[in-house]
């Protein structure tokens, strides 16, 4: 769900690309899931605020958890949560999980809320890179959509086309997925 959240809060943010990259070091017990897009950005007062359960931009409610359960989850592992932010450039958030903790959150349907996240959003460039042990898988959108010669990614005889192959290339470099 951080992953949904995160990506949720770069689209309303404006952004035209937004990026995951996940690092698992098992030699090195860490987990690293990286955000980046090139939204509206927040202010310094408000990047400062953000992780603040009782701070929200919504207007539909009064508290704002996404970020501030994420880093309470992160450094409940002994990890570590950053965010730095450029009105007008975007926002990186990078958080760090020491792997085998037990209360480190299981991963979950990374591919399942990529390929969600890409489909609702036709519009919006994505690159979901997953690197385990020093082995790398990308994908990107713009290289999905010239590989499918003009069909839309968000055709429905696409999605199970891109899962499979998602799903295999991140098999290929010892990713577990959860589907």
């Amino acid at each position: 769900m951080h992953i949904m959240d995160i990506f949720q809060n770069a689209i309303s943010a404006d952004a035209s690309q937004v990026s995951l990259d996940i690092v698992e070091n098992t030699p090195g017990n860490t987990l690293q899931l990286e955000f980046a897009d090139n939204g509206k950005g927040m202010t310094e007062e408000m990047a400062r605020k953000v992780t603040d359960p009782f701070f929200t931009t919504r207007t539909t409610r009064k508290v704002g958890l996404g970020l501030s359960l994420l880093k309470q989850n992160a450094e409940r592992t002994g990890g570590s949560f950053t965010l730095e932010s450029e009105e007008g450039k975007g926002t990186r958030v990078t958080v760090r999980f020491i792997l085998d903790h037990l209360d480190r959150p299981v991963l979950g349907d990374v591919t399942g809320a990529v390929l969600l996240t890409v489909i609702a959003n036709p519009g919006t460039g994505f690159v979901y890179s997953h690197t385990k042990n020093g082995k790398n898988y990308r994908f990107s959108t713009e290289e999905a959509l010239e590989a499918l010669g003009g069909i839309q990614l968000n055709d429905p005889l696409v999605y199970p086309y891109l899962r499979e192959m998602i799903e295999e290339n991140l098999s290929d470099i010892g990713v577990t997925t959860s589907s």
